[in-house]
């Protein structure tokens, strides 16, 4: 008979386990609308659209390879399997055309789809939550008067129980903030617009922060590096501690243009967002440089080599046949007295933020798949050689170039990394 109570007592605590989940998990749909005409929406509001658009680098992620701009399709690898973009367009059966903008400053700010179900948060809404509610407005101007595109995505393949859409509420619990940033009223105007860019439009953490466990951006280490599409995002809070120390005037540049003369040049997942840059007001390219260049951390010197270590890591076996492979493949762009280094504003390979990181990573993967060709802007191609050279022979020219170019200690397990990184592009 005592025990009765408890029973009942703890079927009761399940009841309202349950009604507290199912309340956190489930999300009301939006009536669909008639997709608006273009014309309906205001031209300057479509072009600060535009802008928006830009800076949040929408089209980046929302277009497969060689196809539509913003149709989705695109496959975003994470730790948990494959998510693909959605499409974006204004077509009414499989892009947006049927949100209002109710609608869809709902999925921005909090990442809940029009029909109630939950975005993964690939689609950064952390940090589009930030947005203020002329830029939410702006953005879905200018997305509904693009011409529509019927495409339908992929189905997402991720793993149990992730592939459970409604999970995504108790992560949002954790790591979703809602509300704009109010400025500090002790920094310039600028540092302000900067860090709203760098915060809010630009989810620059999102990239440039190391994750845990599932998959949201660790608990004060913003900024300090993570991994997007195979390749090494860099600290953007060490900036100071590179060879060559950047300058406002630098990042700006290479914001703008994919290259700096003292770094290197834009290639991953980081070109097509320079490309975005360039389109827009230089004062808010200038403003997330001020912003990132405030938050450098003090860091100690990169441990450096001593002339014993240069001498014997440039007399290895692995160095000198990258050596060989340098002369014949590499040199006559990369070389001291190549065009490239005597005129124009291409670094040596000294300057390098690949050739200087912490891993190999970058620089196989620059070496694998160069950098394409974009229209008229020759300067920053770079040709593949992943199907020219071997595993082996990336390894050995990663050796060779760390060795002569870098005063920082030799990489360790260069082939594994090289074998490792050409499964995941294989596998992409």
């Amino acid at each position: 008979m005592t025990r009765k109570p408890v029973i009942f007592a703890a079927i009761a605590a399940v009841l309202v386990a349950c009604a507290v989940a199912v309340g956190i998990m489930w999300e009301p749909s939006i009536a669909a609308v008639q997709p608006p005409a273009a014309s309906s929406f205001d031209r300057q509001l479509k072009l600060d659209g535009a802008r928006v658009v830009a800076l949040g680098d929408c089209v980046v992620c929302h277009t497969a390879r060689r196809g539509p701009p913003f149709a989705g399709g695109l496959p975003l690898a994470t730790p948990f399997g494959t998510i693909y973009a959605t499409n974006i367009t204004p077509d009414a059966e499989t892009g947006i055309g049927t949100w209002s903008l109710q609608a869809f400053t709902r999925a921005v700010r909090y990442g809940i789809s029009r029909d109630g179900h939950q975005l993964y948060p690939a689609f950064p809404y952390i940090h589009f939550t930030r947005m203020s509610d002329h830029d939410v407005a702006a953005a879905y101007a200018y997305l509904m008067s693009r011409d529509p595109v019927k495409a339908t995505a992929p189905d997402n393949k991720l793993i149990f129980p992730l592939n459970f859409r409604p999970l995504v509420a108790f992560w949002n619990v954790l790591f979703l903030h809602p509300g704009e940033r109010t400025p500090d009223a002790a920094q310039t105007a600028e540092w302000n617009h900067g860090h709203l860019l760098v915060d809010g439009l630009g989810h620059c953490a999102s990239c440039h922060s190391p994750l845990n466990v599932i998959g949201g951006e660790k608990s004060g280490r913003a900024f300090d590096g993570g991994q997007v599409d195979g390749w090494e995002a860099p600290p953007l809070n060490q900036l100071g501690n590179a060879v060559r120390p950047w300058t406002k005037e630098q990042l700006v540049t290479y914001l703008r243009t994919g290259r700096a003369s003292e770094h290197g040049a834009a290639a991953g997942p980081m070109l097509p967002v320079t490309r975005d840059l360039a389109t827009v007001p230089q004062e808010d390219v200038e403003a997330i440089a001020a912003y990132i260049l405030s938050i450098q951390n003090p860091v100690p010197p990169a441990i450096g080599k001593t002339a014993a270590q240069t001498s014997q890591d440039a007399g290895s076996a692995s160095a000198q046949r990258g050596a060989i492979l340098f002369n014949g493949s590499c040199a006559s762009c990369h070389g001291s007295g190549s065009p490239m280094q005597t005129i124009g504003t291409r670094p040596t390979l000294a300057f390098s933020t690949a050739v200087n990181a912490q891993t190999p990573r970058n620089a196989i993967q620059m070496m694998m798949g160069g950098v394409p060709w974009h229209g008229e802007d020759r300067m920053n191609y770079m040709p593949p050689f992943g199907d020219v050279f071997s595993n082996d022979q990336l390894a050995d020219l990663a050796s060779y170039l760390r060795a002569t170019y870098s005063t920082r200690v030799q990489w360790t397990a260069v082939d594994d990394t090289v074998s490792k990184v050409r499964k995941e592009n294989e596998a992409r």
